[in-house]
């Protein structure tokens, strides 16, 4: 075993090479965890394994074994669960290799599962390692037999371990006792799989569990969310989590409300975001062949399967995540008969297939916030405003002009005859912030709208400056009710000519 922290200290960042020199990809990722307590590392004898059987292993991948392979005092891993989020032929499969070679012929562990969604990807992956170790004369004498038959691919050593490579499905793991599990293509990997595989590793007192792949592509996605959830958690309160070792190269795509001069977020069309997300460049890949990727897939697949924005479905049971159901609902006040001034906002779904139109108004000492109307498409939006412009004489009409309803403002204005309010990032924020305080205070009522507690349900945070914002994307619910309420809400303080308190406000509208 070696020191890890000789190894971290000179672990190279070809990225920063010089201007003259070729580019290379970001070896350290964008969002990293790892357990404490590590006081040497596996990982150095894994590369050095690795290299004797032909596999010469990029500085990322060197990285990722070091760290990963961190070992306590007792020789226990430090991080019994280990998670690589990167794009699509940047190397995973030789960074699974180096592991499995050194499970074999260094770590004796007596059953080592490799499991991979499809059955062609884990033959693959068993012909690979195969060639390695073949090519490797003193492998090869180790190896008792090279297991060829279907649905028993695997390679069995004299001394008794095993590597085994079976794909995934509701059964498949079970009645096995594995000392290490690799779930390759893991953004496809749900509760039935884990429920085979999970328990193989129940009884064995020193396991370690793999799971490699890229950006989630939503629902399939669901053991890929929860890992990362775990990981942006460790980072948010400062406390890594105990057991997962979670790394993953991607990038921070601009945001609506970026402004044109933003530098702390990435250009999808840049080659910088390339290079960002992906290690392999200088080494497999190239920055150029990567660019034109983008011209035959198209910013939004582009920017999943080469810069590693993923679609993370929300876990089961993971709800009310940022506004407690407790404090909410103790909001609902049925007898509520607010009054004027007005203020409405408009807001509507990335995906522009649905809107709402919410309306803030005082109440006793704070706010009260109704859900209008919150119906499929987008066509319906100015009519229905006309409507209740004429009715209620609002002091504006809120719409953020960076955002999906963005499009309805200057149909708004032509039809309302006022001049939409459209707040800066900056203020967006703001108003996210004193709704959220405004809960906390209990100044806030409402007649508990279904559409809007479905929001509040899904609801997660994005950054925004230094500040937060509500995430439209990758949240798995509407929360087009939840962002007009906030803006609606703010819309009561700003800056806008008043116009007179109406009748008081009704629950029918």
């Amino acid at each position: 075993m070696t020191s890890l922290t000789s190894e971290r200290s000179a672990a190279p960042r070809p990225s920063e090479s010089p201007a003259d020199e070729p580019l290379y990809g970001a070896q350290h990722p964008r969002i990293e965890t790892v357990p404490p307590g590590t006081v040497s590392t596996a990982g150095q004898e894994a590369i050095d394994l690795a290299a004797r059987a032909g596999l010469k292993l990029d500085p990322w991948q060197q990285y990722i074994l070091n760290v990963s392979m961190g070992e306590t005092a007792r020789g226990d891993w430090v991080a019994p669960e280990v998670c690589v989020n990167l794009p699509r032929q940047n190397g995973k499969g030789g960074l699974i290799e180096a592991r499995e070679l050194w499970g074999l012929f260094i770590g004796g562990e007596k059953l080592i599962l490799h499991s991979a969604h499809e059955f062609k990807t884990a033959k693959n992956a068993f012909k690979r390692i195969e060639r390695l170790i073949r090519a490797c004369p003193d492998l090869h004498k180790r190896v008792k037999a090279y297991r060829q038959t279907v649905g028993e691919e695997g390679i069995e050593l004299y001394t008794g371990q095993t590597l085994r490579f079976i794909a995934r499905s509701g059964g498949s793991g079970r009645g096995f006792t594995a000392d290490c599990v690799i779930l390759d293509e893991c953004m496809i990997l749900g509760d039935d799989a884990m429920g085979a595989l999970a328990p193989t590793q129940a009884a064995v007192d020193n396991d370690q569990l793999w799971y490699l792949g890229s950006a989630g592509i939503g629902a399939p996605s669901v053991q890929l969310g929860r890992l990362r959830q775990r990981a942006l958690k460790s980072l948010e309160t400062g406390t890594p989590d105990p057991a997962l070792a979670y790394f993953e190269w991607s990038i921070d795509p601009h945001v609506d409300e970026c402004a044109p001069d933003c530098d702390k977020h990435d250009a999808v069309a840049s080659p910088a975001a390339a290079v960002k997300s992906n290690p392999a460049i200088g080494y497999r890949l190239r920055v150029e062949k990567c660019m034109n990727e983008r011209l035959k897939m198209g910013d939004a697949l582009y920017a999943r399967e080469r810069l590693g924005v993923g679609d993370y479905p929300a876990e089961s049971g993971a709800t009310w995540q940022v506004i407690g159901e407790d404090a909410w609902r103790a909001l609902a006040d049925a007898k509520a008969k607010p009054t004027g001034p007005y203020s409405f906002s408009v807001d509507a779904t990335p995906e522009r297939d649905s809107a709402s139109i919410v309306v803030a108004c005082p109440w006793r000492g704070g706010t009260h916030i109704e859900v209008i109307a919150h119906q499929p498409g987008m066509g319906w939006v100015v009519e229905r405003a006309k409507q209740l412009q004429e009715k209620w004489k609002p002091r504006c009409w809120v719409v953020d002009g960076g955002g999906p309803a963005g499009s309805l403002i200057a149909d708004l204005e032509e039809s309302l005859g006022v001049t939409v309010v459209q707040p800066k990032a900056r203020e967006i924020a703001q108003a996210t912030g004193q709704f959220y305080d405004a809960v906390a205070d209990q100044s806030i009522s409402h007649f508990d709208p279904p559409p809007l507690a479905v929001a509040l349900a899904g609801a997660q945070k994005r950054p925004l400056g230094e500040a937060w914002a509500w995430a439209r994307r990758n949240v798995g619910v509407d929360i087009s009710p939840l962002v007009a309420a906030t803006l609606a809400r703010w819309g009561l303080s700003a800056d806008v000519e008043t116009q007179p308190n109406r009748d008081i406000l009704s629950n029918v509208w």
